[in-house]
């Protein structure tokens, strides 16, 4: 059987719990601090993404310097480049790492790469057709036998992009590096 102190605290709980949920002192600086955390995260996301976004470009902007360097670099008389032309991998690295990155953005593994292309009359797209040991006399390959193939180095950039805010923001969930491809006509 239930006893009186029972009934009683009871009674004083079911009080108790109505004045709190009565009571609305504080609520606004809770409000606050929520709004302020889902501001913050935002603000954080967006300068993450941003510096991301700008290091995407350095790294674009690298290897177009780099493939850019092959002919500043090489003469028509040194084709193929990457063989004949000697100087040709320090100018491309002294060119990639000529952005904001420094030094901290290279020339990828095996790059740069060098080969004739001819492009596709029917589709546009430049495509391989032999490496630079043999140079084919036009572009049959393509169908466009009136076309010369042009010899083109391609250069492959990669930086490794550390997150300002990891855990914290999206960016966190993209790869860990940026690579980037440019070409150049040099013959």
């Amino acid at each position: 059987m239930p006893n009186l102190s029972m009934f009683i605290s009871a009674y004083r709980s079911r009080r108790l719990l109505g004045r709190l949920l009565r009571d609305n002192r504080g609520v606004a600086a809770i409000e606050f601090s929520l709004i302020v955390s889902f501001a913050t995260v935002g603000s954080l996301n967006v300068a993450d993404l941003a510096v991301y976004a700008r290091d995407r470009l350095e790294v674009e902007n690298s290897a177009a310097m780099g493939a850019e360097a092959a002919i500043r670099t090489c003469n028509a008389s040194q084709v193929p480049a990457t063989t004949n032309c000697p100087g040709l991998n320090a100018a491309m690295t002294a060119a990639v790492q000529s952005t904001g990155l420094g030094t901290s953005i290279s020339l990828a593994s095996g790059y740069p790469k060098e080969g004739y292309y001819c492009v596709d009359p029917n589709t546009g797209v430049l495509t391989y057709v032999s490496d630079v040991s043999s140079k084919p006399a036009n572009c049959t390959a393509v169908g466009a036998s009136y076309n010369t193939p042009g010899d083109y180095v391609e250069v492959q950039t990669k930086f490794t992009y550390a997150p300002l805010f990891p855990g914290i923001t999206v960016t966190g969930a993209f790869p860990g590096t940026i690579t980037k491809n440019a070409w150049m006509r040099v013959a």
